[in-house]
């Protein structure tokens, strides 16, 4: 079964819808969603997206402040790119639709988070990415040349691979033509052509035992792109969110937006003391890294499994304003935060790394684009400043749309694509050896892969990773095509990944820790 279009998008978060949007006039689009249109890592984001909005902030501030979080080893160029098109890009997600929260005086109410040295983060109470994922949304489904097809798990990448002669070299090309997608209704493999293909499929937390990040973020589209040979880099820089509510059992972790600890609230011990003035100057405000690895030096000292936001400095009134939905969560499991303090967590939260892209969103491939999380722009560099993350969502799918309109035309669809070999048996052990296979991922992970690494760590979880991969590989040729299977694949494909970033990592810096290599991380 074949499909034929003009541009094809996998994943419908920020990133593939903006992205959709803006090349829709100009061709045939079709979406493909994992779950379905509204189910995405965008409309679970709670906190903000950041802008240069008004004086006394500017760009260089904004610049300054993205530079000094990825420790210097951002892309300079791209973060000008970002940070000079911000206003332009926020001005645009408002005129179709999005509402950010304003002050009395008509102004956009402005929050200041972890990082930045001014009041620069756009927000919509506690739900930003959900105020965004619903206006994206409405447009898309309204618009007459795109096919959004919900509940498509993207198997593989379809490419071809071909010598080109250079003046002074044989140079190996790889072009994309599209993708194999399982129909997860009917159990159907669909062949879909295009001349162009995005990949906007989020993130890699599942890696992890405790993550905030949705069940259906297992890295599929950085596996996809290695797999294909595409360039991919910086995967050793996982950022984890300090602050995410203890509550065993729970998957995802449920997020306490930054934007708490920037309205006020302290961490402090189980015993009520505070205990951040020791790692930074900066307190609760200091980037992520630095925060999370002082929540879990506590949490090493005292034995204690988590430890507390004390957000009672907050008013009641701002807390039922600015974070209803994390009151509502809280009162869900018997904690009124307005009086009781948060029991908190760091877990696995962003991928700074991923499929490199050029300033034009192009990866290694021909005719394939990335944006949003499965890529690497260069913009985060070796930790991500707050809230930047949606920003370059806008950024590089606008900038990707931009060229794409203007190349799609010289790519023509591939003629002779092989349907999908969907031949298999199903071994009765299947679903067990998954399930299994994965937790065992996930605990190696977080055991030796997470906020504190060591070469002895790093080298076990290769280790432990090389056999589950063996077996996995084993499964998968025996297997018909399924979900958990896949899924199961495309995280060991990244566990690896990680874990070679981490030990070709010979220093620690941003949110690559190493024991071996120490850093002074007070400022």
């Amino acid at each position: 079964m074949q499909n034929k279009v003009d541009f094809l998008i996998i994943g419908t978060g920020m990133a593939g819808l903006i992205y959709a949007l803006k090349v829709a006039p100009h061709g045939k689009v079709c979406l493909l969603s994992k779950t379905s249109i509204d189910d995405t890592a965008t409309s679970h984001a709670q906190g903000g997206i950041a802008a240069v909005m008004y004086s006394p902030d500017n760009f260089e501030k904004h610049i300054s402040d993205t530079i000094r979080a990825g420790a210097g080893l951002n892309d300079e160029e791209i973060v000008r790119i970002t940070i000079l098109e911000s206003t332009e890009r926020i001005r645009e997600l408002i005129d179709w639709g999005t509402q950010f929260d304003k002050e009395k005086s008509g102004k956009y109410a402005l929050a200041k988070e972890g990082g930045h040295s001014e009041f620069r983060i756009l927000h919509h109470k506690d739900n930003t990415g959900f105020e965004i994922q619903r206006a994206l949304s409405k447009k898309v489904q309204h618009h007459p040349n795109i096919k959004v097809l919900e509940n498509y798990f993207s198997i593989d990448l379809i490419t071809q691979h071909h010598l080109n002669e250079d003046v002074s070299r044989i140079r190996r090309d790889i072009s994309c033509f599209g993708a194999y997608a399982f129909n997860k209704e009917t159990g159907d493999i669909k062949t879909i052509l295009a001349r162009t293909t995005m990949l906007a499929t989020g993130g890699l937390g599942n890696v992890y035992q405790t993550t905030t990040n949705p069940v259906f973020a297992t890295g599929d589209g950085i596996a996809m792109a290695y797999r294909a040979k595409a360039r991919v880099e910086h995967l050793e820089f996982v950022q984890f969110h300090p602050t995410s509510l203890y509550n065993p059992g729970e998957k995802p972790s449920f997020l306490i937006t930054e934007a708490m600890r920037g309205a006020g609230a302290i961490l402090k011990t189980r015993k009520g003391v505070p205990f951040m003035e020791k790692y930074d100057r900066r307190k609760e405000l200091a980037p992520r890294d630095i925060v999370a690895r002082a929540i879990d030096n506590e949490m090493k000292l005292s034995g204690d499994e988590f430890v507390y936001l004390d957000a009672r400095t907050i008013s009641k009134e701002e807390i039922l304003n600015h974070f209803p939905t994390i009151y509502a969560k809280c009162l869900s499991i018997g904690l009124d935060i307005s009086n009781e303090m948060i029991p908190v967590v760091p877990a696995a939260h962003y991928s700074c790394g991923g499929i490199k892209t050029d300033k034009d969103g192009l990866t290694s491939i021909n005719n394939l684009y990335a944006s949003g999380e499965v890529a690497s722009t260069g913009l985060h560099g070796a930790n991500r400043l707050a809230s930047n993350s949606l920003l370059e969502s806008a950024v590089f799918s606008h900038r990707s749309a931009e060229h794409a309109i203007a190349h799609f035309k010289e790519s023509e669809i591939a003629g002779s694509v092989p349907e999908w070999n969907a031949e298999g048996t199903i071994m009765n052990e299947e679903m067990i050896l998954i399930t299994q296979s994965k937790k065992e991922v996930q605990s190696i992970m977080s055991n030796y892969v997470g906020i504190v690494r060591s070469n002895l760590r790093l080298n076990r979880a290769l280790n432990r990773l090389e056999i589950i991969y063996r077996e996995t590989e084993d499964l998968y040729n025996k297997s018909v095509i399924t979900e958990p299977i896949c899924e199961l694949r495309n995280l060991i494909n990244v566990a690896y990944l990680i874990i070679k970033m981490a030990m070709n990592r010979k220093k620690s810096i941003g949110l690559h820790y190493n024991i071996d290599y120490p850093e002074k991380t007070k400022t």
